[in-house]
């Protein structure tokens, strides 16, 4: 079954302090759903969110029914989240990082789940003996992604994945998230590299101050004259906000 996610009117922030006021987004199965936004809107503290990490307000739905509660059962129920900072244990190798990520796993099925990994991303396979924290940024967001995979999630939620990483590495990076979709896990996918991001997605919601400001398709917000005026730096009178 591939997983969706239905929210509506999502309130969640710290120490009191709304950051997310009313959120209404939805992620439909099998899709790229794309989140962008300058620093600050609120599109991190969604995804920790989604993860549990944070108490909320409102209705998150999760294939029909109510998302669970804790990290733990978020995990369980097949969503797997890819943090911004990527998070991995530099002190151990890229194989050991994998393994961690596939701990809810049979043991039968992981060096399958490996092979999978090493398929979509081959410099983890050369670097399966290397110690994480020596490889480059873009090879340890290649193991942090693959990390999330080794699980086998339903809802892949990815955060700032191109963040300092070289064009071509972003290009890569994106491809087989693109790839990742297409053969069946549902992605959400939160970015500040607006056009890049809108290149390979399905659907997009652009949001700012917590508050989600326009929603599309994404080639309809990559299109947007007001999108283009205000985070592209395309020089355009305002337009009216895609339904």
């Amino acid at each position: 079954m591939t997983a969706n996610l239905t929210i509506r009117k999502l309130r969640a922030g710290y120490g009191g302090v709304h950051v997310l006021h009313g959120i209404d987004l939805d992620v439909p199965a099998g899709q790229l759903t794309v989140v962008v936004g300058p620093n600050g809107a609120g599109k991190s503290t969604l995804l920790k969110t989604l993860s549990g990490l944070m108490p909320h307000e409102g209705e998150v739905r999760y294939c029909g029914a109510p998302l669970p509660a804790s990290p733990a059962g978020i995990v369980k129920a097949g969503l797997a989240h890819v943090p911004e900072g990527r998070l991995l244990f530099a002190q151990m190798t890229v194989e050991d990082n994998l393994e961690l990520g596939a701990y809810l796993r049979p043991a039968a099925e992981r060096g399958e789940r490996m092979e999978n990994v090493f398929d979509l991303f081959p410099k983890l396979r050369a670097r399966r003996r290397q110690l994480a924290g020596t490889m480059s940024g873009g090879e340890q967001q290649m193991l942090a992604v693959g990390r999330a995979l080794m699980g086998q999630p339903q809802l892949l939620m990815l955060d700032e994945t191109s963040l300092g990483l070289a064009p071509k590495m972003v290009d890569e990076l994106l491809a087989i998230v693109r790839r990742v979709c297409d053969e069946g896990v549902t992605v959400l996918l939160v970015e500040q590299n607006v056009g890049k991001a809108l290149a390979v997605g399905d659907r997009a919601y652009v949001m700012e101050r917590g508050r989600v400001v326009m929603q599309g398709s994404a080639r309809e917000v990559l299109e947007s004259e007001h999108l283009r005026a205000a985070y592209l730096g395309v020089h355009a009178a305002p337009a009216a906000i895609a339904a």
